[in-house]
């Protein structure tokens, strides 16, 4: 299970997560939605020990990232697919990965299978295409059989067969009890994958509820978004102007 409570970052003079609590529970698929500067990307390295909150905490089974002693076995990320040395071949990026956290060498060759690159294994990751070097990322989250999967921006490069199977692949992760919680600016993805929906706005909750409950709240899922974010933008295509941000939960 992922926890925040009360998180809060700050770059600067720019307040990137304010006061943020929630929680994402095993099982289901959860959605994290909002507009660009939303916090999504902030909250998530916060999740992963990558930047320390300001304030409050985040907790991955009960514990920091930090202070989990194989993190890899229990909580997978994927937040920039292209992070990896382009000289290594995918395999030998995996495979020190997996060395690093004390993961056998043979789930190398699965989640190469797994994702469907087991043909391209001995290329120069730098040579990957997008779509492939999004795959490589996925399948370096799934390295240590992990029960939690955080993911941003799943889709991004894939072609229409790579959608429709990350989309299968969420599901399925989830159907096994897993915890999976993904980020997206793609409103309509998301509908089609998550059972659950959070949606942050300048750092703050808007909403944590179910997509068939958001939806209930306009005649679109976009549309209920769009509504929910409208004060929460940091800029408004018709006017240009900045708005203060008053939230509410759904």
């Amino acid at each position: 299970m992922i926890v925040a409570r009360g998180l809060a970052k700050r770059y600067g003079r720019t307040v990137a997560v304010r006061d943020l609590t929630f929680t994402v529970r095993p099982g289901v698929v959860t959605g994290f939605l909002g507009p660009n500067g939303a916090g999504k990307s902030s909250t998530m390295r916060m999740l992963i020990g990558l930047d320390r909150p300001d304030a409050g905490q985040a907790t991955i089974n009960g514990k920091s990232y930090r202070e989990l002693r194989l993190p890899l076995r229990e909580v997978g990320a994927m937040l920039e697919a292209r992070s990896f040395h382009p000289g290594r071949t995918a395999r030998a990026h995996l495979g020190a990965i997996a060395e690093s956290n004390a993961i056998p060498g043979r789930r190398v060759d699965a989640v190469l299978a797994l994702v469907g690159l087991e043909a391209v294994a001995r290329r120069r990751a730098g040579t990957f295409s997008l779509g492939m070097a999004q795959r490589l990322g996925i399948a370096a989250a799934l390295l240590g059989d992990p029960g939690i999967v955080i993911l941003d921006e799943p889709v991004n490069g894939l072609d229409p067969e790579g959608v429709h199977w990350i989309r299968n692949l969420m599901k399925s992760l989830a159907a096994e009890g897993r915890t999976v919680l993904i980020s997206s600016h793609l409103i309509s993805e998301v509908a089609q994958t998550a059972d659950e929906l959070i949606v942050i706005g300048q750092g703050r909750l808007l909403a944590h509820a179910t997509v068939a409950e958001l939806s209930a709240t306009a005649s679109s899922l976009e549309d209920a978004f769009l509504r929910l974010t409208e004060s929460a933008r940091d800029y408004n295509a018709s006017n240009y102007s900045t708005s203060n941000h008053t939230g509410r939960t759904v």
